[in-house]
């Protein structure tokens, strides 16, 4: 592949994938520690807050952060992102390990962690931005997107081993690591001029521009339905199923496979109109969910998860193409920053909203109303898009 013979990417390349790794590993490993520190009768709720302090506090810092962050080249934005992961990571890791992790501590930890979030992956994608022609950025989307469904097809499956055999607090040390070894590659990226200043803002970009300020709020959510899983899968496959950390990373890895090979074939739909795919994502990804919410039986919700990667796989590279050729250069770093500030959130709400819903109603009617609410959003979604169509 010609992307794999850039100079700049093949630097930074290796970073992104080994870090991909560590965060498809957290996708068992943040849950299960939760789980295991957490009393009891709290599991859900604790998974929950866990799991969104993972990820929400990245729309504060995109607020709150953005004086000192958009003058940072898209390299530096990887950089500082990776390095606080690494270092607040591997604290909660340290703790768990010697014993002496809290679930507010655990919680603390993750939600720092995850402050700069959302400029790390804006900045990852500017730079696919910044270093490629237009006609290859889509294929460059996908293949950061390959990473990441990649990544949870060994990811889960490794952590679940690892956390079988050592505790999670191990698999979180090495999630920290992977991100040490990313901040490390940014360095070898060649120094290039700051970005020009922006003749605008990133909300006043989004807002200007009606087709990016509806696909985030289809986007928003989309996730937000699907925010309760998080929660839902492992406290069902806990306790529900009886089963362990190593089930639900094979949960989780097959999803990643149908992902990876659905992010693969992202190119193929370059042709096709952008908000049928999106309709057909997230309809598809509704009804994927529902073996998992109808019958406690393993192989149905395992097939179901894999063939609902498969059919998500393409959905950020293409949503992040639109962003790219919508969007002016000088602004692309922040206007990607306020995208992830706006979804980011969606799925923490619906992780947050999981925790006392799954603690109400039970895991698996959790991941039934998560189902047909996601399909009756892609109804909605595509009667919207009749109706505004020209005749």
């Amino acid at each position: 592949m010609s992307l794999l013979r850039h100079p700049a990417l093949r630097r930074i390349l290796p970073g992104l994938l080994v870090s991909a790794l560590g965060d498809g590993m957290s996708l068992v490993a943040v849950a299960w520690l939760a789980v295991s520190i957490a009393p009891p009768a709290g599991a859900g709720v604790w998974v929950g807050l866990s799991v969104a302090a993972y990820a929400l506090p990245a729309t504060l810092g995109a607020a709150l952060l953005a004086r000192p962050m958009r003058s940072l080249r898209a390299s530096r934005l990887v950089a500082a992102d990776a390095w606080l992961r690494a270092l607040t990571l591997g604290a909660a890791a340290f703790l768990a390990v010697i014993g002496g992790l809290s679930p507010i501590t655990y919680v603390v930890l993750l939600a720092l962690s995850s402050l700069l979030h959302a400029w790390g992956n804006a900045g990852a994608y500017t730079l696919i931005a910044e270093l490629l022609p237009p006609d290859q950025r889509l294929a460059g989307n996908a293949l950061l997107s390959t990473f990441t469904q990649a990544a949870i097809v060994v990811g889960p499956a490794l952590a679940g081993v690892l956390a079988a055999l050592f505790g999670p607090g191990w698999v979180i040390g090495i999630d920290a690591l992977s991100f040490a070894f990313l901040a490390l590659s940014c360095r070898w990226i060649p120094a290039g001029p700051p970005p020009p200043p922006p003749t605008t803002g990133g909300w006043r970009a989004i807002a200007d521009r009606p087709q990016l300020l509806g696909l985030i709020a289809v986007t928003g959510a989309f996730f937000f339905l699907y925010g309760p899983v998080e929660v839902a899968l492992p406290v069902h496959i806990a306790q529900d199923l009886s089963g362990s950390a190593r089930l639900l990373g094979l949960y989780w890895t097959v999803f990643g496979v149908g992902a990876t090979i659905g992010a693969v074939s992202a190119s193929l739909l370059r042709n096709r109109p952008p908000w049928l795919v999106v309709v057909g994502i997230i309809i598809g990804w509704g009804a994927s969910l529902l073996p998992l919410g109808l019958t406690d039986a393993i192989l149905p919700g395992l097939v179901g998860l894999a063939v609902g990667g498969l059919i998500y796989g393409p959905f950020n590279a293409i949503a992040t193409s639109l962003f790219q050729l919508a969007t002016p250069p000088e602004v692309l770093s922040r206007v990607l920053a306020t995208r992830a500030a706006l979804t980011i959130p969606a799925t923490s709400l619906g992780t947050l909203l999981g925790g006392p819903l799954v603690t109400a109603i039970g895991a698996r009617p959790t991941l039934l109303a998560s189902a047909l609410l996601t399909i009756a959003l892609g109804v909605a979604v595509a009667f919207a898009v009749a109706i505004r169509r020209p005749a």
